[in-house]
């Protein structure tokens, strides 16, 4: 890490992309990026990385980058000017501290830096596009997801992936999918479906058994929610 008295300037800001942007280079200054919602898909000097809420990277002043991101994906940069020093002239996957997983204006850009210079390094490592994943069991939810066909989507080990994407949502990837049947469950009561077809459309075996769920996990039942 730079030396306290290592003059730095900083711009830290929340920035939406979207879509394609061609390869460029800052001259002048490091840049470091890591989303507060959604994911990046990058090329840095010819090689692929991504950064998403867990995953941050340093992009060392003239290094050419490309990305590719979706609609909506919020990313925390922070523009660095500083004389050259060790700490920003490589390039650098880091895990994103918990501290650090906020907007601009909720902690000084100087104690920002310090928390993400004394981060963990990362190993490159097999990217999950949550966002990704989700459309794809939405598509087929009335189907059984066991956290092994999660996995093999994204090309993971059970064991990898169960730890990513409790690292990535907090929560692991039954309780991500039990609230996900929940949520389509009870929009679709609150559109007058009956419960039998709504159990059908979201993965559970019975009316009775989406009925369970609702009361333990939402405290509710169908007929509350028609009338909505």
């Amino acid at each position: 890490m730079p030396p306290p008295s290592l003059p730095v300037t900083l711009d830290c800001s929340l920035r939406h992309y979207g879509g394609e942007h061609p390869a460029h280079a800052h001259a002048t200054h490091a840049q470091l990026l890591y989303a507060l919602s959604g994911r990046m898909e990058l090329e840095v000097d010819g090689h692929s990385a991504y950064v998403d809420t867990v995953t941050g990277l340093w992009i060392p002043a003239g290094t050419r980058h490309a990305y590719l991101a979706p609609p909506g994906a919020q990313m925390l940069v922070m523009d660095v000017v500083a004389p050259p020093c060790t700490a920003l002239d490589k390039l650098r996957r880091f895990q994103v501290p918990r501290a650090a997983s906020c907007p601009p204006q909720a902690l000084a850009a100087t104690e920002r830096l310090q928390l993400l210079l004394d981060a963990p390094t990362l190993l490159p490592r097999r990217g999950v596009d949550v966002q990704a994943l989700e459309a794809h069991i939405r598509c087929a939810l009335h189907t059984p997801w066991p956290t092994a066909r999660m996995a093999a989507w994204c090309h993971l080990s059970p064991q990898r992936f169960h730890a990513r994407w409790l690292e990535l949502t907090g929560r692991t990837p039954q309780q991500w999918l039990r609230q996900l049947r929940l949520d389509q469950a009870e929009r679709l009561l609150a559109r007058g479906r009956s419960l039998e077809a709504s159990a059908a459309d979201c993965g559970y075996a019975s009316a009775s058994a989406l009925a369970y769920a609702l009361r333990r996990d939402r405290g509710t039942g169908a007929r509350a929610l028609r009338r909505r």
